[in-house]
């Protein structure tokens, strides 16, 4: 990504704290549509500067820990939007952090994956990545997703598709005990398995970003911070922006809930401009790494938070998915698992995936 200059100045640099002081300055206000939209400006440069600055993180720290820096760090603060909507909206919040997981999970495995897999296999015929580590990832995203999402519709210990105490209390404890063990597989146990195929066969230049060294230590940490910086602009400006996302919804006739598919959109920008990126790189893996672990972290850090923020939350906590969402969930695993299994993909493999993203959009406007 080029970045322009204003002055000897990065537009990149300046971007995150002027989101920041947008947002300071916007915060709590009902917008007219002239400020939310050039609110909308500033996201969206928020937006490709987190993406920018994560990038320089990953090249300075290398693979996976870059692609799980991002990962972590916009589920963090996606985590934080959920329980401050939960507890500041006076609308029904119940199933607010499973419509938002649901949305998070639809659109990283199957609109990341997809649209990576498409843009690698078309420039390369095959995309290729390790099957062994993306399975990994892939079978922790489903355990996490039955375990949160699925069996709440089942139990019988509370009405509805609620946890009692003591199974939310399980379902947060394994959550964060199988994303913990995950990262561990992924940062130290079996980090070849999630390192890009291509650079595992003697090609120069591992990165493959066109760049022969890895930026100084100074300028890691400087976009390290302004990542941060970047990524609670973005987080906090879709809040800011929900209003006018909720009354353009209600004004074309969609459904309340498809508020948490726009929010979840917004907040995987980063990642998912990043994952494109380097799959256009021909860096698969690392686009995969960035779309499991995104998911995965959007359910192994919610739930528990969610639990504990629901001792002095008021109202019941919906989690278990309805029908049409399991059916989804469950095309999502099916294909995911075809797809992986081989350790290559073609176009086909990205445009199932997508598909199915696009089934769940729709049905999220007519379901």
């Amino acid at each position: 990504m080029s970045d322009g200059r204003v002055g000897t100045v990065r537009w990149t640099t300046l971007a995150p704290p002027l989101a920041l002081v947008v947002l300071a300055a916007s915060w709590g206000r009902d917008l007219a549509w002239v400020p939310a939209l050039l609110i909308a400006v500033v996201l969206v440069a928020a937006v490709l500067s987190a993406v920018h600055h994560a990038e320089v993180v990953a090249h300075r720290v290398g693979e996976p820990f870059g692609s799980l820096i991002l990962a972590v760090a916009v589920t963090v603060i996606e985590v934080a939007l959920i329980v401050t909507l939960m507890a500041t909206s006076e609308k029904d919040t119940s199933g607010l952090a499973r419509d938002t997981v649901f949305a998070a999970v639809m659109i990283s495995v199957n609109g990341i994956v997809g649209l990576s897999l498409v843009v690698a296999a078309l420039r390369r015929r095959l995309a290729v990545f390790n099957a062994e580590g993306t399975g990994s990832a892939l079978a922790t995203v489903i355990t996490l997703a039955s375990i949160t999402l699925v069996l709440p519709r089942f139990t019988t210990s509370e009405r509805g598709p609620e946890f009692s105490s003591g199974q939310l209390t399980f379902a947060a404890v394994a959550s964060l005990l199988l994303y913990a063990m995950f990262v561990f597989t992924q940062t130290v146990q079996h980090r070849d398995f999630f390192l890009p195929v291509e650079g595992q066969h003697g090609i120069p230049d591992a990165d493959h970003d066109g760049h022969a060294d890895p930026p100084s230590r100074r300028a890691a940490l400087t976009s390290a911070g302004l990542l941060v910086v970047a990524l609670i602009s973005v987080v906090g400006l879709a809040k800011v922006e929900s209003p006018s996302i909720e009354d353009t919804v209600a004004a074309v006739g969609f459904p309340h809930t498809f508020v948490c598919v726009v929010i979840a959109l917004l907040v995987l920008l980063p990642e998912s401009i990043s994952a494109v990126r380097a799959a256009g790189r021909s860096r698969v893996q690392t686009s995969l790494n960035l779309a499991y672990g995104s998911a995965m972290a959007s359910i192994g850090l919610t739930i528990p938070t969610i639990a504990v923020a629901s001792i002095w939350l008021e109202g019941p906590l919906a989690l278990g998915l309805g029908e049409t969402d399991m059916v989804l969930l469950f095309m999502s695993v099916i294909v995911g698992v075809l797809t992986v299994v081989p350790g290559r993909a073609k176009p086909l493999n990205g445009g199932l995936h997508l598909v199915i993203l696009a089934a769940y959009i729709f049905l999220s406007i007519q379901p």
